[in-house]
């Protein structure tokens, strides 16, 4: 994938399934769900292990082109709720490892996070359920707090909806990921992409998870598609209008 900026915002980029604040150097990646695969295989579906593999190199590729001050996991780090897999222990202190080599980590609680507090006291990393920055908070996205109405806050990161979208060429369909960028309150709404390697809800198609989005219209929102690199597709509205989602 191309790993070139694209700004959104002053300081503020998305590079692939990342977000980049170039002011205070801190990369943002979110939803990865370590543990995704194990989970469907025990369920009966065999697919092959390659999740870990694709976002390992993806994420030092990014960590040796930014150098970042900073990492901040933004939610649904590993994917099980009730327990820790074999492989989401192998692969979360893995990934962990990787991001500890070049800068310091925190790690935003997700609604899949019920029992991280193992793994980041084993890495002596830090778990928060939201982290500020001047006027930008990093949450994931599965509950509103009132922090967030604060006059200071002017953007809002969220994670947790796995936001993608189907575009339409003639009987041709094909989903993509997505970032989509709008207002929720008056603020800046900045809603990420999975890190992963599935491409996740399509917004126009399936129920929204996310509080932040359930009360909106999308149709204002800037949608971003990730493909080879990050393409901007303009609002959602306008995308409807010429029927190609």
């Amino acid at each position: 994938m191309d790993l070139s900026k694209t700004k959104i915002f002053e300081g503020i980029y998305i590079i692939g399934k990342a977000l980049w604040l170039e002011k205070v150097k801190i990369l943002v990646i979110a939803d990865l769900h370590i543990g995704y695969e194990e989970y469907l295989n025990e369920l009966g579906i065999a697919i092959p292990r390659q999740q870990f593999k694709l976002m390992h190199e993806e994420l030092k590729n990014l960590l040796n082109l930014l150098k970042p001050k900073l990492i901040v996991i933004n939610g649904d780090l590993k994917h099980e709720f009730g327990e820790i897999s074999k492989q989401e222990w192998n692969e979360t202190l893995a990934i962990l490892d990787l991001c500890l080599k070049h800068a310091k980590v925190v790690l935003v609680k997700g609604n899949h996070d019920t029992i991280l507090e193992p793994i980041a006291r084993k890495k002596n990393v830090k778990i928060v359920d939201y982290y500020v920055v001047d006027s930008i908070v990093i949450t994931h996205g599965h509950k509103i707090l009132n922090e967030f109405f604060d006059k200071q806050i002017k953007t809002i990161v969220i994670a947790h909806e796995h936001p993608a979208i189907s575009l339409r060429e003639g009987i041709k369909v094909e989903k993509y990921k997505c970032w989509l960028i709008g207002r929720w309150h008056n603020k800046k709404l900045i809603v990420m992409p999975s890190f992963m390697y599935i491409e996740g809800s399509d917004i126009t198609k399936e129920m929204l998870l996310s509080p932040f989005l359930t009360k909106v219209n999308l149709d204002n929102f800037e949608i971003y598609i990730v493909a080879d690199k990050v393409y901007k597709f303009g609002k959602l509205k306008m995308l409807r209008k010429k029927g190609i989602v």
